[in-house]
């Protein structure tokens, strides 16, 4: 069994890191519950390893924390739908790029309930939407980012996960070059012109945990 926690208020990034780290080695140790939580941060900017300074455009702006995730820099804050999951990925087949694939996968199964095309991008981290009404840029459609994955492994077992936009200040990414990437922009369900809430992101988000990582599923538990 997983656990599913959907947390209130606004949740500190100290507070949310301790959490993790505490649950994922109490997973690999004493066998304790997956568990997936749901929350929002108030506005803060947070480096993955692969930060590069000259990303950081306005460091000022919010307060900026080491995540020790992989990845970039990454926005969060109300409005966006932080999904952490701290789950045992020697039980769901050890294949790093496979649970890559699957977190990915969930958010794509998750959007497709509001109807959203969210697809992957090779070598542009993230979860994308075509946007029909912009204008093309010199190598194809207009692409913007609606979602944004952050992993990291202990012995096997993951904390960190994914971000989606469902209602953010859109206008807070531009502190930052949003994991590296400056040639495509920044999107959310309401920006994409759906009145979701975040309750309705939940249920969508649980549905597809359940069809990607339940029991039958490709990340299922073995």
């Amino acid at each position: 069994m997983v656990e599913w926690r959907i947390q209130d208020g606004l949740v500190d990034y100290p507070d949310a890191l301790r959490e993790m780290e505490a649950r994922a080695e109490a997973i690999r140790k004493d066998g304790a519950e997956e568990l997936v939580w749901l929350l929002e941060h108030p506005p803060l900017y947070t480096a993955g390893t692969s930060a590069r300074p000259e990303d950081l455009l306005e460091p000022d702006r919010f307060p900026v924390y080491d995540a020790r995730r992989g990845g970039e820099y990454t926005y969060h804050g109300p409005g966006q739908r932080v999904a952490y999951a701290m789950l045992d990925v020697s039980a769901r087949g050890q294949d790093l790029r496979r649970f890559v694939w699957g977190l990915e996968e969930w958010v794509i199964r998750a959007l497709a309930e509001f109807n959203v095309t969210a697809e992957r991008r090779e070598g542009r981290v993230g979860v994308w939407v075509v946007r029909r009404d912009k204008a093309p840029g010199p190598t194809g459609p207009a692409e913007d980012k609606i979602a944004a994955i952050g992993l990291r492994l202990r012995r096997w077992v993951s904390f960190h996960g994914v971000s989606i936009n469902v209602e953010p200040d859109l206008t807070h990414f531009g502190g930052i070059v949003p994991c590296g990437i400056s040639e495509h922009g920044v999107t959310s369900l309401v920006d994409l012109g759906l009145p979701v809430t975040m309750a309705d992101v939940d249920v969508a988000l649980k549905t597809a945990f359940e069809d990607v990582f339940g029991a039958g599923g490709p990340l299922g538990r073995r």
